[in-house]
């Protein structure tokens, strides 16, 4: 496995289907080794959820949707919620991906926590937000939040198939 560079980031960019769309601005959001995610909506966690065995008995937590505010800044107090990105993901059958939290946002006293973008993934991710600092969080709409990190697998997966492919898009891309 090797993380992609921003050249193969770049080239896989200009595929059908692109490995990232709906970007705000490609020169700005294109890193050395990823390629940085922004902020289209928050939602605040509104119901407990339950993970099972299987996922037929999973409840995934309610959310309610919050606004932002003059200037497009949204204030957040302490505590958990869910964000969803601007950009869309496309993932290869071979290549996978990791989000790390931006180290300013880090600085800020807060951090998203995301799972594994699955080889064959496509959609709009959510991930969860966690506000540490007592004295809460200021984000703008689009700001940069995560860095989205590609790495080649050794050889094609499958791809993913689960409850999550095509989520928060309307008309997913058929792989």
């Amino acid at each position: 496995m090797s993380i992609l560079s921003r050249d193969d980031i770049l080239s896989l960019i200009k595929c059908d289907p692109p490995l990232v769309e709906s970007y705000i601005d490609l020169e700005l959001q294109l890193q050395t080794n990823g390629f940085d995610l922004s902020l289209r909506s928050i939602s605040r966690l509104t119901s407990c959820g339950r993970l099972a065995l299987d996922n037929k008995n999973r409840i995934v937590s309610m959310q309610q949707k919050l606004d932002f505010g003059q200037g497009g800044i949204i204030h957040l107090e302490s505590g958990s919620y869910s964000i969803t990105y601007n950009e869309i993901v496309h993932l290869p059958k071979d290549i996978t991906a990791l989000g790390l939290s931006r180290s300013s946002l880090l600085r800020c006293g807060s951090s998203l926590h995301t799972a594994v973008w699955d080889a064959g993934y496509s959609g709009r991710s959510e991930s969860l937000l966690v506000v540490h600092n007592p004295l809460g969080q200021d984000l703008e709409k689009d700001s940069r939040v995560l860095q989205l990190v590609f790495s080649r697998l050794t050889g094609k997966s499958p791809g993913y198939d689960g409850t999550y492919q095509g989520e928060n898009i309307r008309e997913p891309y058929k792989m």
